[in-house]
């Protein structure tokens, strides 16, 4: 697998071959703070770079979820939906929320490293 990218928006993307497995960031986890609700897309749902894949609702305000790519959703993490905790973990060990099959992986050389993820942090922080 590859490493780890990250967006303004605090996904967490990990991309393993046409397929880009979305999360959320610690500092988006943080943000939210107790987690009560995740509403997740249909499989087979065509998404478009930027448009939201998902909706996580905290006790503090609901976000969405937005993906870097247009594609396909072509799974989802059912799993998450009772075990909200599972957010928390890596995206490559439970932690991712969908799975999107990239029409266009270009659209991935936008995305930061960490280390430029990090930087980002600093600037908005």
């Amino acid at each position: 697998m590859s490493a780890l990218k990250f967006t303004k928006d605090h996904e967490c993307v990990l991309v393993q071959d046409d397929i880009v497995w979305i999360g959320i960031t610690k500092h988006a986890q943080d943000a939210l703070g107790d987690l009560v609700f995740l509403e997740l897309p249909d499989v087979g749902k065509k998404v478009t770079k930027g448009g939201d894949v998902a909706v996580i609702e905290s006790v503090k305000a609901a976000a969405e979820v937005y993906t870097p790519v247009p594609g396909e959703v072509v799974e989802v993490n059912n799993a998450m939906v009772d075990d909200l905790e599972l957010i928390k973990n890596p995206v490559n060990d439970n932690g991712w929320i969908v799975k999107i099959k990239a029409e266009n992986a270009a659209s991935l050389s936008e995305l930061m490293d960490e280390s430029a993820y990090n930087e980002y942090l600093k600037e908005i922080d």
